[in-house]
């Protein structure tokens, strides 16, 4: 099993198809409203029939505000190292910072040679890639005297550098066949491979060259991203990524502690396919978090108490840990004067054992839930700002969307609307991964907690409702029928309902889930 570590990604891998370039934008537009991280998109200048890939990065770059661009991945033997990397560097000073260089050798060699590209055997394909590697980071590099470099396939002799990229812009290779394998491990940033060529059962065997590149250049394996171009199909069916979104949450985050893949980017021009994929990840977050909590709390050494997670307290014995992951309480002040159920008729499970004691893997999984309920006080936090600004008529619309500035309030709303249904899709997918699968766990290994589950599964009915009430309110604001004193009272409700809720669910089930191993 290798888990590398990194950070999650997700992102969209959208067809720039000539004939619908606003569809093309449209779809990277949903891509950063529904909360994922990356745009990319295939570059063939051989190819009439698809939108040159810079060009189009750079507009949808223009009309997004936070979302990574990458090409995946640029043709090499038509795009000069030099004037690629000076391409990428303008765009990431443009965009502050969201641009990465998915880079390929060139498979389609007689479409390359057709429009007066080289004509490279696969070995020379390689070589020429790693001249170029270097070509591209020299450029970037402003200290320095004029580049040289005697290459066989590149030859330069004193070429300026610059301009530096706003941020150190990451190199992915789509790389399949051991040689260039071994020049991902030795050279890039991060190794770009798609579904369709490269099947989970095959990683493996990549990564495995990958990092044994890695090693023997003296870098260390987790250098190196892992990104994958996944495709599949929401529903019934069997099979990777063959079913519907609890199945693909559970193939994903297992390939990501098994093989260590951390970025995935959806193959899809569907918008439907985008917004679920967008729960998708939330519920791979929250999988992967359970599970690197619980091998961390197991790597650390019995009698290490500075290495242990702050939740541990160790007995005057020195060998036990006292229960110490603390609930958060309810909120002392409601924001709303009505609250659709009566907090006094709330069932409680089995009183602590104040003589049990808890290893640190079981105390970080009882904190893991305090840490997710934690993302979802955060982001109702952010809601309510934009709520706020919106009431205060200072969101302003931004040059990202020049299109629609003639509607700055509607875009306002819009924008808030956005924000507002991907954040009530995070709260519905985590009460469904609950639904689904801790609530039934919990009632099987202590029956004496079914009220309680119970009774937080008919708050999750009641919070739906409330969701529900917020897009209405979102709408109606939208198509003049409402105002924000409407959608601060519902935003008040849900504050109210959403973290009673929370609190409630901590008090009773933070340490069942740490005693019975369930989370």
């Amino acid at each position: 099993m290798t888990d590398y570590g990194h950070e999650l990604a997700f992102g969209t891998f959208l067809t720039p198809a000539v004939q619908a370039p606003e569809r093309v934008i449209a779809l990277a537009q949903l891509t950063e409203q529904v909360g994922l991280d990356l745009v990319t998109v295939q570059d063939h200048p051989y190819q009439p029939r698809l939108l040159d890939a810079w060009t189009l990065l750079s507009v949808i770059a223009s009309h997004t505000q936070s979302v990574k661009v990458a090409t995946n991945v640029a043709n090499l033997p038509l795009r000069h190292p030099v004037v690629l990397a000076r391409s990428v560097a303008t765009l990431d000073l443009i965009t502050g910072g969201r641009v990465e260089l998915g880079l390929g050798a060139g498979g389609f060699r007689d479409a390359v040679a057709a429009n007066a590209g080289p004509r490279l055997t696969a070995g020379e394909s390689v070589e020429a890639l790693e001249e170029a590697l270097a070509i591209i980071r020299e450029v970037w590099t402003p200290e320095g005297g004029g580049i040289r470099l005697a290459g066989k396939h590149y030859e330069m002799s004193g070429a300026k550098r610059g301009p530096a990229p706003a941020h150190d812009v990451e190199i992915w290779l789509g790389a399949y066949k051991p040689r260039m394998l071994a020049v991902t491990g030795r050279l890039a940033d991060g190794w770009l491979p798609s579904s369709g060529y490269t099947p989970p059962e095959a990683l493996a065997g990549m990564n495995k060259i990958i990092d044994e590149a890695a090693v023997e250049a003296g870098r260390s394996p987790s250098d190196v991203r892992r990104l994958y171009n996944v495709g599949g199909q929401f529903g019934r069916g069997g099979g990777f990524l063959q079913g519907p979104e609890a199945v693909w949450i559970e193939q994903l985050a297992e390939l990501t502690i098994t093989e260590g893949m951390s970025t995935y980017v959806l193959a899809s021009d569907d918008p439907d396919d985008i917004r679920r994929f967008a729960d998708v990840a939330a519920g791979v977050r929250e999988a992967v978090a359970a599970e690197r909590s619980g091998a961390v709390a197991a790597e650390v050494p019995a009698g290490d108490v500075e290495a242990r997670p702050a939740v541990v307290v160790e007995s005057a014995a020195g060998t036990s840990g006292a229960f110490s992951v603390v609930p958060t309480p309810p909120p002392v002040v409601r924001r709303s004067a009505a609250l659709p159920w009566d907090e006094s008729d709330r069932p409680t499970g089995p009183a602590l054992d104040p003589s049990r004691s808890y290893s640190p893997r079981q105390l970080a999984s009882g904190q893991h839930l305090i840490d997710v309920h934690d993302h979802l006080r955060a982001e109702l936090e952010q809601v309510r700002d934009l709520v706020g600004q919106v009431a205060a008529g200072s969101l302003g619309v931004g040059a990202a969307r020049s299109h629609i500035n003639t509607m700055t309030m509607r875009q306002n709303n819009w924008t808030l609307g956005v924000y507002c249904e991907s954040y009530c899709r995070l709260v519905t997918t985590h009460h469904s991964i609950e639904d689904a699968s801790m609530f039934p766990q919990l009632r099987r290994a202590d029956p004496a907690l079914a009220p309680v589950v119970d009774r937080l599964q008919e708050e999750h009915l009641v919070i739906h409702d409330v969701l529900e009430g917020v897009d209405k309110a979102l709408v109606a604001l939208v198509d003049g029928s409402g105002d924000v004193a409407d959608l601060r009272t519902a935003m008040d409700l849900l504050d109210d309902t959403l973290l009673s809720h929370l609190s409630y669910e901590e008090r009773e089930l933070v340490e069942p889930i740490a005693r019975l191993g369930v989370l």
